[in-house]
């Protein structure tokens, strides 16, 4: 996600704006300090414009 974030060009708090979520739990997120549900991968997913499934896949 971090990766992703980065290419887009984004910051947490746009990002985090975007998903409807707050900026800190976001960098808890991309951190992996805290766990995330499938609901927060959804709204990640829909403030990329990808599929969920591509934010679950192993990146290289």
């Amino acid at each position: 996600m971090l990766r992703r974030r980065k290419a887009l060009d984004l910051s947490q708090e746009e990002l985090a704006d975007l998903a409807g979520m707050d900026r800190t739990w976001l960098s808890q997120l991309e951190t992996t300090k805290a766990a995330v549900s499938i609901d927060i991968i959804e709204k990640i997913a829909r403030a990329f414009e990808v599929d969920p499934a591509e934010l679950l896949r192993a990146e290289p």
